[in-house]
């Protein structure tokens, strides 16, 4: 290969990338002026306002792996100053969804297969005795959006729309994290979840798995609604091993 044919490959390399981040960027960019009216309130300070924003932002719409995200850019995109800006990213990094490199830079988390796992690990300690928790005591609010939330999986997983899925996925998690009458404990577990994925949320679903992972749901629901603390926790045992499974799987192509 020439030298100048190697120049050209690294400046189309280059280009495309760029072209990619840039088209992430204006998603983000269109879904944070999309749902700005979501998040009127005086109640809230500008951090809590940021931080609710960015956070759901950063959850739905795919960016590559470390991709850049100026301070200044959010700042201009939201009409919120640059310190609470970045508080809320502070925060947001040890929810593990961003990664803040030399106390500066902002970047969407990139997930090795270690940390993958690792966070996994913590899943699998400690997620059984949050579920058997709300199986003990759950909101019937909370029970009847898992519900909601359960159907919604099950009709993508039907029309195999794992992008629908993840969503949905995603949220009962969240969901279910939020009902844990150990507030800290759900926590916990809702930020091991977040360091396990690091892009579009249908991403780490194999599509042969959304019916019996929509099952595997529905019969913790089921275990928690009807209070039976013991069966809820083995069936969220026995998920997490299914999700390891399909992990490794992906982690040995």
């Amino acid at each position: 290969m020439s030298c100048i044919q190697g120049v050209c490959k690294v400046n189309t390399g280059f280009w495309v990338l760029h072209i990619l981040m840039n088209a992430g960027l204006d998603k983000l960019e269109h879904y944070l002026r999309e749902r700005a009216g979501d998040y009127e309130s005086d109640t809230f300070l500008l951090r809590e306002v940021a931080y609710r924003r960015l956070y759901d932002a950063f959850r739905n719409v795919e960016l590559e792996p470390g991709e850049p995200i100026s301070t200044v850019w959010l700042s201009k995109i939201l009409g919120i100053s640059r310190t609470p800006i970045r508080e809320a990213l502070q925060q947001i990094a040890t929810d593990g969804l961003i990664q803040i490199i030399q106390g500066r830079a902002v970047a969407i988390s990139a997930r090795s297969p270690r940390e993958v796992y690792d966070a996994l690990h913590v899943r699998e300690l400690l997620e059984p005795a949050s579920v058997r928790l709300c199986a003990a005591e759950m909101d019937p609010r909370a029970a009847e959006k898992l519900q909601q939330l359960t159907v919604r999986m099950e009709h993508a997983a039907v029309a195999g729309d794992q992008k629908a899925w993840s969503h949905a996925d995603q949220e009962w998690h969240e969901v279910l994290c939020q009902a844990c009458p150990n507030e800290l404990l759900g926590n916990m577990v809702l930020m091991a979840r977040n360091r396990m994925y690091h892009r579009g949320s249908d991403e780490h679903v194999p599509a042969e798995y959304l019916i019996e992972g929509t099952a595997e749901h529905r019969r913790v629901l089921d275990a928690i609604i009807t209070h039976d603390e013991e069966l809820a926790a083995q069936l969220m045992r026995d998920h997490l091993n299914e999700l390891k499974e399909n992990l490794f799987r992906r982690f040995i192509r």
